[in-house]
């Protein structure tokens, strides 16, 4: 099992697809003649299985955000305090020194009710991301993936990933910008709003629409990077855990065993998201607190060391909410009964031109 590991480790998730075709193609030489080939495609597992929906069909994209509501919804709202104190200590470092201190700081002045504040338009906010996040990025991994052809989709898989899940993240940031922004300054500025009936009619009043949508383009600075590293670390981390450390295939597991590697998969994927995203994330905490400052500005007050002030608590709450996410959205698949394609294998058209097979 450990032995396992190291080749895992050396995995890049970003391999150039011409060294990657190399490496398969040595490995399915040294395999012995007589060895039955184990093939894990849709069409096979859909003999074995029967599915409530076509891969690819409009009740499929519905059910796939429906998934996308529960798992960014639930979990978003599920560690609002732990996310409250993390904006906290991102606008207001002085005072919210650390972790516990900001929660200790926190609960002194508003109580343990306090730690719940910003709930609504953060499940609100994170519901309506979640539809446009996980459903659109079904539509278009199958869309680009269409354009490319069955080789190329193959060869490009990580960049067919991250220009997926890119684009369905850009309207995914439209739909949750209004509610990040009454979030945030519920949480950071006290006596400002309590709840979001307080907040959103005080916000127009004050700056009109705008001051629902000035934070989209720093929002598209944090969540963009982060959703590319979130779906395509997450696509290629399951396919290596499959191939290096799972004993069995994926066809053979239980969905049980199979939901234990999309939770581990997720956990991975989201470490590195929190690290790619949180400069962004501290420039959309400190922006929407204040009014009349642009990105740039916020940026430069900030400078290097501010910028990461609480990754500590960002890389604990993303982690563990990426992993809950992957875990419930693939948990909704399997209940709804929809196609789960296996990890992608290499095309039977491109082993014949490299010569793979008879």
């Amino acid at each position: 099992m450990f032995s396992s590991i190291a080749p895992l480790a050396r995995l890049n998730p970003f391999y150039a697809p011409h060294f990657q075709l190399v490496q398969d193609g040595a490995r399915k030489r040294a395999e012995p003649a007589g060895a039955p080939a184990t093939r894990r495609s849709l069409a096979a597992a859909s003999a074995a299985e029967e599915y409530s929906c076509e891969y690819g069909s409009l009740k499929f994209y519905a059910l796939c955000g429906v998934g996308g509501v529960l798992s960014c919804g639930l979990t978003h709202t599920a560690v609002v305090p732990l996310d409250l104190v993390k904006c906290r200590m991102q606008v207001d470092p002085q005072k919210y020194k650390s972790i516990f201190n900001g929660f200790s700081v926190t609960i002194k002045e508003d109580g343990v009710r306090g730690l719940a504040k910003g709930w609504a338009p953060t499940f609100i906010g994170y519901s309506m991301q979640g539809l446009c996040k996980f459903g659109f990025y079904e539509v278009f991994k199958i869309l680009y993936g269409n354009m490319l052809g069955e080789e190329n989709a193959y060869l490009w898989r990580t960049s067919l990933y991250l220009a997926a899940s890119a684009s369905a993240e850009f309207f995914a940031d439209i739909a949750l910008a209004p509610m990040e922004a009454a979030k945030v300054r519920i949480q950071t500025q006290p006596g400002y709003a309590n709840t979001l009936r307080q907040a959103v009619p005080k916000m127009f009043g004050e700056e009109g629409i705008w001051a629902f949508y000035k934070g989209v383009a720093p929002l598209w600075m944090r969540q963009i990077p982060y959703t590319m590293m979130k779906f395509a670390c997450f696509e290629r981390t399951v396919e290596a855990l499959y191939k290096y450390v799972v004993p069995k295939p994926r066809s053979e597991c239980t969905k049980a065993e199979q939901l234990v590697v999309t939770f581990i998969a997720g956990y991975i994927a989201g470490v590195f998201c929190a690290i790619v995203s949180h400069p962004a994330d501290s420039v959309v905490s400190v922006l929407n607190k204040e009014k009349g400052s642009s990105a740039s500005q916020v940026l430069m007050r900030l400078g290097f060391k501010g910028v990461w002030k609480g990754l500590f608590a960002r890389i604990i709450m993303i982690g563990t909410l990426t992993a809950l996410q992957w875990f419930i959205y693939d948990s909704v698949k399997v209940y709804f009964r929809l196609p789960r394609p296996p990890p992608p294998e290499m095309p039977e058209s491109l082993k014949k031109k490299l010569g793979l097979t008879e």
